[in-house]
């Protein structure tokens, strides 16, 4: 941790390496809104970068240490190399600089309360769920989360100074940085093993995240997961499980799905109804999340039944199993799912469709491949065919001793009708001749997958333009 103080930085220049990730562009409008001078870089062109430069804040693709060592503070995601051209240029120049992390923990104090959702996965629906939910209540939230959410325009709101929402992710510790007095759990599993030695060693960091609450503060958990409630029985804090099946505080009664997989429950508060919930979307997880926004909500004042009607309209952030369009008869989805269970869990709700289902895989990081190799062998029974593109490196440099192929063969050792399209070009191609009218494909990962999307149906409308005259 740096010994800097942002606000000390108030109206000067703060430049932002990795600037079009979902969390640092929503923390750059943050900044802006703020009063501070917001520049930023990142690797690519795309959505992030535009809309940025619509609310006036400079960026641009690509590297330019000059632009870097014009800054009064440097903010880099933990995405990016100490080596990295523009980190170095601050470093030769004096120029402190301090890791996304920490500058999101710094924002956030000050609050009366701040509600953090944590876990394996789903924490970005779950954290979604309880800001629209507060939304609705009309207790202008302050928000920031790992995604885009139209409800509030994108990953970060600046509201009042009464309620906090953030995504507080595991990645390298991140979320230690964090001031929580609500901690949401949604699951503690294995992930992150480039920087975890093992299972033992993730809970260990939530255990130190929960332990972070003030004496007065909670902790609302999965009541299956018997780690996420080992770590909130150790924390001598006041807690709060869910589960839909099992005993916990709240619990949900009569639950069933309709033909698209959404759920509709009566949710129980140990055992008194509450009231009933709907969802528009779609899976079990998905229930779960809903339950503890609504736990959580609860205890942040709103009314029960403002909370299920909240849910009754939500609409999952973009890249949660996100309808694209339709190519060639064959419907488009995307989920940012980049996990065996992540995906595992995508691939069964796009089963519940009633179409035949081709997932295509983008492995994520050489080390998260290596770590849960055996899960990626599995995670897309559910599915018809599955095609896994080439590894994406991210952060990583690759190590020679881990490749798609060896997915592949493992997949198919296992019975999956598995497919090595390395390129997007190549899995398009595929596509286009091997899918039916009427297939659901499904593109998962949280590296640049969702481009693969955006170009097939990029590449069919400029095919099928009505001619003019």
């Amino acid at each position: 941790m740096s010994n800097v103080n942002v606000w000390d930085y108030m109206g000067k220049r703060v430049h932002m390496v990795g600037i079009g990730g979902s969390s640092m562009s929503g923390l750059a409008q943050m900044l802006h809104t703020d009063g501070f001078a917001v520049s930023g870089s990142d690797r690519d062109e795309g959505y992030a970068l535009n809309k940025l430069r619509g609310l006036g804040i400079p960026v641009y693709a690509g590297h330019d240490p000059e632009r870097a060592a014009q800054a009064d503070l440097l903010i880099y995601s933990a995405a990016i190399s100490p080596q990295d051209p523009e980190r170095v240029a601050a470093r030769d120049q004096g120029i402190p600089q301090v890791e996304r992390a920490e500058l999101l923990g710094q924002l956030m104090r000050g609050y009366r309360q701040t509600a953090c959702v944590c876990g394996t996965h789903g924490k970005t629906t779950a954290s979604s769920m309880l800001a629209q939910i507060l939304l609705d209540a009309g207790q202008d939230p302050t928000i920031h989360i790992g995604g885009s959410l139209d409800y509030i325009g994108g990953g970060s709101r600046v509201g009042g100074k009464g309620v906090f929402v953030a995504e507080a992710c595991e990645f390298n510790r991140s979320f230690l940085h964090m001031p929580p007095t609500i901690a949401i759990i949604t699951n503690i599993e294995e992930d992150h093993l480039d920087c975890y030695r093992d299972l033992d060693d993730i809970e260990s960091a939530f255990q130190q995240f929960v332990d972070l609450l003030p004496a007065d503060g909670l902790c609302v958990g999965l009541a299956d997961d018997p780690r996420v409630m080992r770590v909130m029985q150790r924390s001598g804090r006041r807690y709060i499980s869910f589960s839909l099946t099992g005993a916990a505080d709240w619990t949900a009664d009569g639950l069933r799905y309709d033909e698209h997989g959404c759920a509709a429950f009566d949710a129980l508060y140990r055992g008194e109804r509450r009231g009933h919930v709907t969802l528009q979307v779609a899976g079990d997880f998905n229930a779960l999340h809903a339950l503890a926004a609504l736990a959580a909500a609860v205890e942040l004042g709103v009314p029960f039944e403002v909370g299920s009607r909240s849910l009754a309209s939500f609409v999952n952030p973009h890249r949660r199993f996100e309808y694209t369009g339709t190519v060639q008869g064959m419907r488009l989805y995307h989920d940012y799912g980049h996990n065996p269970a992540e995906m595992q869990s995508a691939v069964g709700v796009a089963a519940l469709q009633g179409r035949r289902v081709i997932a295509v895989m983008q492995p994520h990081t050489y080390s998260r491949v290596k770590g849960l190799f055996e899960g990626f062998l599995t995670c897309t029974r559910a599915a018809d065919i599955t095609l896994v593109t080439d590894i994406y490196a991210a952060r990583e440099v690759d190590p020679g001793d881990i490749h798609s192929r060896m997915l592949i063969e493992g997949m198919r050792a296992h019975g999956i009708d598995a497919h090595l399209t390395p390129t997007f070009d190549d899995t398009e191609r595929w596509l286009l001749q091997n899918g039916r009218d009427g297939d659901l494909v499904l593109t998962m990962g949280c590296g640049n997958i969702n481009l693969l999307n955006d170009q097939m149906q990029r590449h069919w409308d400029e095919q099928h333009q009505p001619l003019e005259g």
